[in-house]
């Protein structure tokens, strides 16, 4: 009976036993893996900050990467919208709020780029335009170039079969002119004093005549007026090859140096960006080069301004692009503000 009695409840009890397995616990892989996402997002993030705040201390001793950055800069920005949505879908507060720090630089850096800038009070209205040596519309070029009654015009890639196309085009309006091989210069005012200006890198045969010089005598004084192109610059798997328009922007930086006439107005294709350090020559010289983006190149899809006026003892205000020509960049137009001052001979 106690057997029975004994083993009954124990049978009972085996039948109705499920073992209570403790499971161990699941690394949380998930929520690691958001950490890990967190902190690349963040590293990126200082970094993209760091490289917009200190880009020139990126060398330019390799394929000129310091150059190549600075030309492209302001997009550099783009980085911070492609991270935004990153953290977002990585859910990391961690990155949001690194994010932060990108995005203030940059707006420092160009956000005063957006600030519309109306036609307020200026002495002269400026063009530059690289027309392209293969534009086959002189007229129509300069029919889009006349818009808003310019005092100057320069033009870049002049070609000897196109030049008097552009002259008759500009007569009217704009008497005065001087070209020196394939730049020139038109003006409303009289033009005097008109010479080459050898911006030629070493090697260059002669023939490669590129930059003018000429004095504008205009109702506020006389004004040095430059016109310069210099060379293109090639991005190739040895990174950016931009050794000759550095050379040449040096001695356009040497010959605004020796300038005596106290205001300078500088117009042409410098083939960078203001950012860029190649330009430093040229930039260090002028006082004013506008704040706006007005991207110029290449006219399909304007994604840098590589055609310039800039100014000393002056202001450049109201920097913008005018419509497509026949070329392959965007005509740019400014207003210029001329200091009250100026207007004396430097001397020397």
């Amino acid at each position: 009976m106690s057997g029975s009695g004994t083993t009954g409840p124990r049978t009972g009890t085996l039948r109705g036993w499920r073992p209570v397995l403790r499971r161990r616990p699941r690394p949380d892989t998930g929520g690691s893996s958001r950490w890990a996402r967190g902190r690349v997002l963040a590293v990126s993030a200082v970094l993209t900050a760091a490289l917009l705040a200190f880009h020139s201390a990126v060398p330019n001793t390799v394929g000129r990467l310091g150059s190549l950055l600075e030309t492209f800069l302001p997009w550099l920005g783009l980085a911070v919208p492609l991270l935004l949505v990153w953290a977002l879908l990585g859910r990391s507060v961690t990155a949001l709020v690194a994010l932060l720090l990108p995005a203030a630089v940059w707006g420092h850096l160009f956000g005063g780029r957006f600030l519309a800038e109306g036609r307020g009070a200026h002495d002269l209205t400026a063009v530059q335009h690289n027309v392209s040596d293969e534009n086959t519309d002189p007229a129509g070029t300069v029919g889009t170039l006349l818009d808003g009654s310019p005092d100057l015009v320069a033009l870049e890639e002049l070609t000897p079969s196109a030049l008097p196309a552009y002259e008759k085009a500009l007569a009217t309006t704009h008497p005065y002119r001087a070209v020196e091989g394939t730049v020139g210069l038109w003006s409303k005012h009289p033009l005097s004093a008109a010479r080459p200006v050898d911006i030629r890198p070493e090697g260059i045969d002669e023939s490669w005549n590129r930059g003018l010089r000429a004095t504008a005598r205009t109702p506020w004084g006389d004004i040095a007026v430059y016109v310069a192109h210099l060379p293109s610059v090639r991005l190739g798997w040895k990174g950016l090859d931009s050794g000759q328009r550095d050379e040449s922007a040096g001695l356009l930086g040497a010959a605004l140096a020796d300038e005596r006439l106290d205001r300078v107005i500088l117009l042409g294709d410098l083939n960078s960006t203001v950012d860029d350090r190649g330009l430093d020559p040229v930039t260090s010289r002028m006082d004013s080069t506008g704040r706006a983006f007005a991207f110029s190149w290449p006219a399909s899809f304007p994604v840098s301004r590589i055609d310039h006026v800039m100014a000393r003892s002056g202001t450049v205000t109201n920097v913008r692009t005018l419509p497509a020509t026949g070329s392959d960049h965007l005509p740019v137009a400014v207003d210029i503000g001329l200091d009250r001052a100026s207007g004396r001979d430097r001397g020397r």
